[in-house]
């Protein structure tokens, strides 16, 4: 399993790399509609919908919604802000279906609901990235974001392996703590004075408020990071599956590796965009 895994990675990570920092506008568009389509067929098997004919319809209409907000934000950008408010207001929706499971799952229980919910996660992550795409720095904007959650992950692991004792949701994910939260957000504070402090040395000089602004960006979006990895565990909990495909050997499914990813990027594209705050701006 672990050779599996370290393979996978060294694949998977050059692929990542040229894929999100190096594509110009147009390739980084369908590249990450390609994520969101494979991760729309596994959205569709955590659905429910475990024929293949219904789950290659389902990712293919959430391909469609991709296409179609490409072209209605081409000729209407104003409308990011909704895109990305919908985003926003679903992970306040999840934070509650999360809070009483089990219980209240009559709610969403039903595949068409399910399905539109991975709409909710889907569609609002890539108009983030596209977001992130076009501003200035953006590879800079990307690196901040990725590394939000990936600190917040570190931090929750360790803090909550040594502490981890109060379970965060325990009807969810057994192995998430309060520890491992509070770790996490640590962590993601950390992130952002740190970050600051490179671009105050090496891009452009920082105020006060720029510091504030990147540690309530850092902890807004760390906080919906975790409700990704919750939902996610949720539905696959309530299916009765463990991982959300076998695409990966040693890692399970596509959505098992961006859940957190797709919280955490249209919340933080919202908050940029309602700030007016980015790099070099």
């Amino acid at each position: 399993m672990f050779k599996q895994r370290v393979i996978t990675a060294l694949v998977l990570a050059p692929l990542m790399v040229i894929g999100i920092f190096f594509l110009p506008l147009k390739q980084f568009a369908i590249f990450i509609a390609a994520i969101a389509t494979i991760g729309a067929w596994e959205w569709a098997n955590i659905a429910g919908y475990e024929r293949r004919w219904g789950r290659v319809a389902y990712a293919l209409m959430v391909f469609v919604c991709l296409y179609i907000s490409a072209r209605v934000l081409r000729i209407r950008p104003e409308l990011l802000v909704y895109y990305l408010a919908v985003g926003a207001l679903w992970w306040i929706v999840a934070f509650a279906l999360v809070k009483r499971y089990p219980g209240g799952t009559s709610l969403w229980t039903s595949r068409p609901v399910r399905g539109a919910l991975g709409l909710c996660v889907l569609v609002p992550m890539w108009v983030g990235f596209m977001h992130l795409k076009v501003q200035p720095h953006s590879s800079l904007l990307i690196i901040f974001v990725m590394l939000i959650v990936w600190g917040a992950d570190t931090g929750a692991y360790f803090s909550g392996k040594r502490w981890g004792n109060t379970k965060l949701a325990p009807h969810v994910s057994p192995g998430k703590s309060w520890a491992g939260f509070w770790g996490g957000l640590a962590t993601a504070a950390l992130v952002a004075i740190l970050f600051g402090l490179g671009l105050d040395r090496w891009l452009q000089p920082l105020s006060r408020d720029d510091y504030l602004q990147m540690l309530l960006i850092a902890v807004i979006t760390m906080v919906v990071s975790v409700l990704g990895d919750l939902v996610e565990s949720m539905m696959k909990r309530h299916r009765g599956i463990k991982d959300s495909s076998s695409l990966l050997p040693g890692h399970g499914g596509v959505l098992d590796r961006i859940d957190s990813m797709a919280a955490a990027v249209p919340v933080f594209a919202l908050c940029i965009h309602l700030l007016d705050w980015g790099f070099g701006q």
